[in-house]
Parts: structure tokens; sequence; C-alpha cells
């Protein structure tokens, strides 16, 4: 029972809120979704294709999370709340990886082949957060709630926006789940753009003042 006391060690390490292990086992669908996702994609490597995706589907209506049976996910990997979490076929998840709700791990057009993103080690994708296409996203990176990431995105970044930028990136960083404590460019911009208006208006009066 080593990789039950495994995957429950994982809630207990990024969840505030949990109790006991039972609450964990009966109560987390997070936990449910990668335990039922393990059995399918072990079927799924097995050419089992049918039941694999069967055990997806039943995966899906009890838990509220697609994720595809060919999907590889690594060591660690948690999903926080998880309603509408979608993680395709072709993606690859590194290890001590955190999702939260809504989160689409997805594909763009309908080509064959690796479509789906790949996502390196300790990851955070915050809530709502669309990463779409084959790409690698590096190690220790933040994605911002409800950015859209289209390209591929350095280690140690922080990426927000519609379409996502890297607004931040550093040699090396210490990954935490304070995904609320992300930079904004665009109110970056706006308070540049106000004091730039002040500082014009200032000399203005100036001016006015002098003439007089």
């Amino acid at each position: 029972m080593g990789w039950l006391k495994k995957h429950t060690q994982v809630v207990f390490e990024r969840d505030p809120a949990v109790k006991g292990v039972w609450e964990v086992i009966l109560c987390y669908p997070g936990f449910h979704a990668i335990i039922l996702h393990r059995l399918a994609h072990k079927l799924y490597t097995k050419r089992w294709f049918l039941l694999a995706r069967f055990i997806s589907q039943v995966n899906r209506f009890f838990t509220q999370i697609e994720i595809h049976p060919g999907a590889k996910i690594g060591e660690g990997f948690f999903i926080d709340h998880g309603a509408g979490v979608v993680i395709g076929e072709t993606a690859e998840i590194g290890d001590n990886v955190t999702l939260y709700q809504g989160v689409t791990l997805g594909g763009t057009g309908k080509e064959k082949g690796k479509r789906h993103p790949t996502i390196g080690d300790n990851v955070v994708i915050s809530a709502g957060a669309k990463v779409l296409g084959s790409f690698k996203v590096g190690d220790n990176v933040k994605i911002g709630a409800g950015s859209v990431v289209l390209k591929e995105v350095p280690s140690n970044s922080t990426v927000v926006g519609v379409p996502g930028r890297v607004v931040k990136k550093e040699l090396q960083v210490q990954v935490d789940l304070e995904h609320n404590k992300l930079p904004d460019p665009v109110l970056d911009v706006l308070l540049n753009l106000q004091k730039r208006v002040e500082e014009l208006e200032a000399k203005l009066e100036e001016k006015e003042s002098k003439k007089e």
C-alpha cells in the first residue's frame, strides 16, 4: 500500500484544508482522478484502448476531471478542487506538478502525433489557465489564473495574460503555491502612465505660473 501513502502525502503537503487520510480517500476528486488514471494508463500502454477509455470516462463522470489514458504523468501530481480539468492524450507532465480547477492541457487543430504540451517539474498552473499546443513548459514555472499559453516557456519563469507572456524570470526559483501573488504587467503600465501624466501636468503648471 506504499502507492496509497505516497498519493495521500501529496495532498497533505499542498492542501492546508485536509484533516485526515480518510478525508483524502473519500472526498478528494483530484486523488480519485490520479488513481484511476494510473490504472487507465497502464491498460492503454498494453493496448487495451477501449477499456482504458471507458475507465477514463468513469473517472470523468465521478470527478469532473478528464484525463486521456494516453497522458503521461509523473510523481507527486496534485489537482486541487479539479472540476473542469482536461488533459489531452499526448500531454506529458513531470514531477511535483500542481493544477487548479479549470486547467486545460490541450492541442490545437487536428494534427496527429504529439499535439499537447510537455510540462516540466515543479510547475504550478493556476485556475482556468489554458496551455495549448505541442511545446515545452520548463521546470519551476508558475502560470497565472486565466492565462492562455501558446508557446514555449523557459524554466524559472512566471507567465500571465492572454496570450501568456513571461513577466518574470529568475536564475533559480523556489516554486510555491502562492499563485495569487503574481506580477500584473497591465497594472504596471497603467501606473507608469499615471506617473508620467502627473509629471507632465506638474511641468505645465510650473510653466503657466512662470508666464503669469
